[in-house]
């Protein structure tokens, strides 16, 4: 049994916190310098609903980086440098799919055999990519959506230019500079301080698709208050030593997940939000390993995928 004083660690760090490309802000700058790297550089093809090229390698799935001969003697306008290793520059862009793609993506969605290249997204496919690809990818999804919506100025309304490599935009009518958005939202897994975990679903998931809690930080609020809040808000329970886990990106379209563990009294009925929570309940540790180990689902339970903080999130605290 464990007691609420023994506070559980993520085992490993969720799938999109996985990176190993320096991200080089200072080489951003660097127009000339980025031109000379170009012809050596490798090219992310993204598609505007975030699906990119895989391909099954020996080591697993993996991102078809593309040459740059196609794409012009320089980076062309709208791509972003999404950073570099051994050398090598790595760049974002959008394209359209020239293979098949994967029709849909969530909760039942399963990765195609085969060797030919098939266009995939990040939610689904995230989890089995190698370091390299999961961050790329990653970067790539988050900072081509910004730049999707970023198209003039919040101050005077006024069209904006990418700059720096794509990791800013600059308003053309008062110079005011924008930089990507990131939307903080917290994620708590809540458990009696033993054996019980608290699980719900929204409405609109698959039947018996169940989480752990999650929502966004308002203004001039503490993560720690918005953990409390929205457990209260949603479930109706009130959470005590709450403590922070990690974070994921989730670029959906620019979120970072923080994740949390805190302890609540299962003695207290839960009363799921109207509208918001469909249901919600205690789950045994014994449960959760059975549908763990069996490859995130049993009979009546439905886990997060692989790709998701809240996935790892349920693991760790299942091994604690």
């Amino acid at each position: 049994m464990t007691s609420c004083a023994q506070r559980f660690q993520l085992d490993e760090l969720p799938a999109l916190s996985r990176t190993a490309i320096d991200r080089n802000d200072l080489l951003r700058d660097k127009a000339e310098r980025l031109v000379e790297l170009w012809p050596t550089a490798k090219v992310l093809p993204l598609d505007k609903h975030g699906r990119a090229p895989m391909a099954r390698g020996q080591d697993g799935l993996r991102l078809d980086l593309r040459p740059t001969q196609s794409y012009g003697s320089a980076p062309p306008a709208g791509s972003v440098l999404l950073g570099a290793q051994d050398g090598t520059c790595y760049w974002g862009l959008r394209a359209e799919p020239d293979g098949p793609v994967q029709e849909g993506f969530g909760w039942e969605a399963t990765i195609p055999e085969g060797d030919g290249i098939i266009w995939q997204d990040l939610r689904m496919a995230g989890g089995v990519l190698s370091d390299v690809d999961a961050g790329l990818l990653t970067t790539a999804v988050a900072v081509l959506s910004w730049h999707g919506h970023s198209g003039f100025c919040a101050r005077c309304g006024s069209a904006t230019e990418p700059k720096r490599a794509g990791w800013a935009r600059h308003c053309t009518g008062c110079g005011h500079e924008e930089y990507p958005r990131t939307d903080p939202a917290v994620i708590c897994l809540v458990h009696d301080g033993a054996d019980q975990v608290l699980l719900a679903r929204q409405p609109t998931w698959p039947a018996d698709r169940y989480s752990v809690l999650a929502g966004f930080v308002e203004g001039g609020e503490s993560l720690e208050a918005c953990v409390a809040r929205e457990v209260e808000e949603e479930v109706g329970v009130r959470v005590r030593d709450i403590h922070y886990l990690g974070s994921q990106p989730w670029p959906f379209p620019r979120s970072l997940m923080v994740g949390f563990a805190a302890v609540a009294d299962p003695s207290v009925p839960l009363v799921p939000a109207d509208g918001e929570i469909e249901s919600a309940f205690w789950v045994g540790r014994d449960k959760l390993r059975e549908a763990l180990a069996a490859g995130g689902s049993a009979p009546g339970l439905i886990l997060p995928g692989i790709t998701s903080i809240a996935r790892r999130m349920l693991e760790s605290w299942a091994s604690s």
